[in-house]
């Protein structure tokens, strides 16, 4: 019932990335480093978003680079790559309500009613976010130490 922490995992990564990818070959190794999570978390993550179109990797060598620009990679976009069924499972509906109960034969389709509202707006909510704000936030508060 929440967003999974591999998002912010996958933020970290990104953020990473954009500050030292041209300088240094951005291996999982060295993202699980800054990150604090297992390496095979981390390539398991970076193939979501490379299957995703927003990063590319350097087979053989190693090395993790940016694919598109940082405006066309949103909150929404990230989550959907790391969990495409992220929205669905925010807010779970309990799996067996009694059939013999009036309340229970009809709470799903009223909760999925309701809920509906809430996944729309949570989605418009992470669609407004790209990572070009997030990296801007990233550099004012470094700039702030």
């Amino acid at each position: 019932m929440h967003i999974s922490t591999k998002c912010s995992v996958a933020i970290h990564c990104l953020i990473f990335i954009c500050e030292y990818g041209e300088r240094k070959k951005v291996t999982s190794e060295l993202l699980s480093l800054s990150a604090g999570v297992n390496p095979v978390t981390i390539r398991n993550i970076v193939s979501a978003l490379k299957k995703d179109g927003i990063l590319s990797v350097k087979f053989g060598t190693g090395g993790t680079k940016l694919n598109c620009p940082l405006n066309e990679i949103t909150l929404y976009r990230i989550c959907k790559a790391i969990e495409p069924d992220f929205l669905n499972k925010l807010i779970g509906i309990h799996a067996t309500p009694s059939c013999l109960c009036p309340v229970g034969r009809s709470i799903h389709s009223i909760l999925d009613f309701s809920y509906h509202n809430v996944r729309e707006d949570l989605r418009k909510s992470l669609q407004s976010i790209s990572m070009e704000e997030i990296m801007n936030e990233y550099r004012r508060g470094m700039g702030s130490e």
